[in-house]
């Protein structure tokens, strides 16, 4: 009887105890002390942002399901810790700028079972990851990471019907009350909540599955993320997949690992998102040598891959004599690669036997003879099953680069698939640009020899690449990275005069938007879309397109508004570059070459729409002039239309 009563009272004392214990609390301020990340500890972990005095997120659940408990689940809070850092980053390369300040307050919760979140508060967002010193290898269930959007009217995104995606659907403005709870919400998004935007993005992501986000009513999304497939039937075609089994868990990986970043980036100002330097902030340090790699502009034979006119003394087609007429036109106008896509070799499942119509050892020796790397297109599954030796044997060939397509997965397995790439293939001197991709999410900076990621609905869609789509293009998916547009047409209609197709393939919008968008869309590989024969028609343009660099000092948004235009200056050397792109409204901007500095006159080329460019896609004006620095320029952008422009010191 005593026993009895003593292990009652045991028990009271301890219910007492257990409701006794209040939450913990910890506040961090961003440096500016406008932005604040609140985090609580209770039964779970939770975590509020206010901007400016208004919340953006509220009560957004974290944990981390293991296979034998989860992590966050009655958490025991051993220590917490502010840092202050002030730092200045050289990025591998320069997507954007040369140099990206770091500066933030870092809070790191240790918890009791060996694992931590690590939270970094900025002045434009917060990014938050966990880290775990657990043994052995882990099995991850399921990743708890939600979104309360407190206040937000709407979300604009693309939306994918499952986990299969090539993340090439089109953005939507979609109510917060009237999100699908059936579809998915792929990263980035973009929240709009009153006067402030978040775009929601991951970055290092390293043998772990990327992640959509689920509605679940009352403006909650909540992360979700495909499960690898443990057998799968790879006999369907040369570029997809049966699944045959699933797991049930999304990561077996290593207990001792930071895991993704999952960041927002807050701002007032759409053309801070255009601007985003978080993937810088929060990207891995590179693991391999990458002064061999050089970035630039390739040639592209898919969409306009015939060549015509009085210059052409043979048939085109996927044969030797059209990518010696390639070669010919990159050398002649500094264009480093040429880039052979599907043909090339004589079975998409072989990548050792090659066409012989296209000669492509004859082309390999002609392109390097000229000064032109050759690059090759092949199906992700081709890649799969002869990385043992694929990459070596390209090296040994002379190839420069591989563009491999049709992934259109992000699972664990597949993440695998994209690392052994870049791992392989940098052991080999070989760049690579991903199709069929999703997201850039930190792998080309661990491996700098990742060009670029398509994951885009870009000139490929032909009629169906509206500029009122490609509007969005820098505030979502270019904001988070690189992005394979695959821009540069010479024959462009305004949408209701639209025809024609590959291998005549035109643009929707006008001809001087083509050329913004050269500069404007951000890539380590920047493809012209178009066949020399069309450039050659218009020796002006050519000369621009083929003239403007891939890597940037200094990038510089002048004044936009996602979904709807976009104008930017950007810095190479001593030159300066203007792009301006629009949606279907036609519209006049204004604004001051403050950039330029205090004194002295530049001089100007420019490429505007023609007065009829509303009608005639075609109609556009060359112009040249001399501009003083701080000086305030103006120009008409028609319906979806634009404008481009050098600027070089008067000396």
């Amino acid at each position: 009887m005593k026993k009895f009563i003593f292990s009652a009272l045991a028990a009271m004392m301890t219910l007492s105890l257990c409701a006794a214990v209040k939450p913990k609390v910890v506040t961090v301020k961003s440096p500016d002390a406008q932005v604040d990340l609140t985090v609580t500890v209770a039964d779970d972990i939770r975590y509020d942002v206010v901007s400016h005095g208004q919340t953006l997120m509220s009560a957004n659940k974290v944990a981390m399901k293991l296979r034998n408990r989860t992590l966050g689940e009655k958490p025991v809070l051993l220590s917490s810790k502010v840092t202050g850092v002030e730092e200045t980053i050289e990025p591998p390369f320069k997507l954007k700028y040369a140099k990206v300040e770091n500066n933030h307050n870092l809070l790191t919760l240790t918890f009791k079972g060996g694992y931590k979140i690590l939270w970094r508060v900025y002045d434009d967002g917060v990014a938050y990851r966990f880290v775990t010193d657990l043994r052995g290898d882990i099995e991850v269930m399921e990743e708890v990471a939600e979104f309360n959007l407190s206040g937000a009217q709407s979300v604009v995104g693309q939306f994918a019907e499952g986990f299969k995606t090539s993340c090439e659907e089109r953005y939507q403005r979609v109510n917060v009350s009237e999100l699908d709870e059936n579809k998915l919400l792929e990263i980035p998004f973009v929240a709009e909540a009153g006067g402030q935007k978040v775009l929601v993005s991951e970055f290092d992501l390293e043998d772990y599955p990327a992640f959509f986000v689920k509605p679940e009513g009352n403006g909650t999304l909540k992360a979700v993320h495909p499960h690898s497939p443990l057998k799968f039937d790879d006999t369907v075609d040369d570029r997809s997949v049966d699944f045959l089994e699933e797991s049930d868990w999304i990561a077996q990986t290593c207990g001792k690992r930071e895991f993704p970043w999952r960041y927002m980036l807050i701002t007032r100002d759409d053309r801070q998102l255009a601007g985003n330097r978080m993937p810088m902030r929060l990207a891995p340090k590179p693991r391999t040598d990458y002064s061999w790699v050089k970035r630039g502009q390739t040639t592209w034979d898919w969409l306009n891959g015939i060549p015509y006119g009085q210059d052409v003394d043979f048939t085109g087609g996927i044969n030797l004599e059209t990518y010696k007429y390639f070669t010919d036109f990159a050398a002649r106008n500094g264009v480093k690669y040429i880039l052979i896509d599907e043909g090339w070799a004589l079975d998409t499942r072989n990548p050792y036997v090659t066409n012989p119509e296209v000669h492509l050892p004859e082309i390999i020796s002609y392109a390097e003879s000229k000064g032109v790397g050759v690059i090759l297109w092949l199906p992700w599954l081709t890649a799969h099953k002869n990385m043992d030796k694929m990459f070596e044997t390209f090296e040994s060939w002379g190839i420069k680069g591989v563009k491999i397509d049709f992934m259109d997965r992000m699972d664990q397995w597949m993440i695998r698939f994209y690392e052994k790439v870049a791992e392989e293939s940098a052991k080999h001197h070989i760049f690579v640009d991903f199709h069929g991709a999703f997201h850039p999410s930190g792998l080309e900076y661990r491996y700098p020899n990742i060009l670029t990621y398509e994951g885009v609905r870009g000139l490929e869609y032909c009629k169906n690449c509206e500029p009122d789509n490609t509007a969005f293009q820098p505030y979502i998916r270019n904001a988070v990275g690189p992005m394979d547009f695959t821009p540069g047409m010479m024959v462009c209609y305004q949408p209701e005069r639209y025809r024609g197709g590959r291998p005549e393939t035109p643009a929707v919008g006008t001809k001087a938007a083509q050329l913004a968008q050269i500069v404007a869309f951000e890539t380590g590989l920047q493809m012209l879309a178009d066949n020399p024969c069309r450039y050659d028609k218009y020796p002006d343009c050519r000369d621009f397109l083929c003239g403007v660099p891939v890597e940037w000092e200094e990038t510089v948004v002048l004044a936009g508004e996602m979904g709807e235009y976009y104008v930017v200056a950007k810095k190479c050397g001593d030159t300066w570059y203007l792009a301006g792109l629009n949606n279907s409204t036609a519209r006049d901007v204004a604004f001051k070459l403050d950039f330029l500095g205090k004194e002295g006159k530049w001089q100007m080329t420019s490429f505007t729409d023609g007065n009829s460019a509303d009608r005639i896609g075609m109609d556009y004006r060359c112009t040249k002039s001399t501009v003083d620095a701080g000086a305030a320029l103006d120009f008409h952008m028609a319906r979806n239309g634009g404008f481009a422009a050098k600027l070089m010191p008067v000396r």
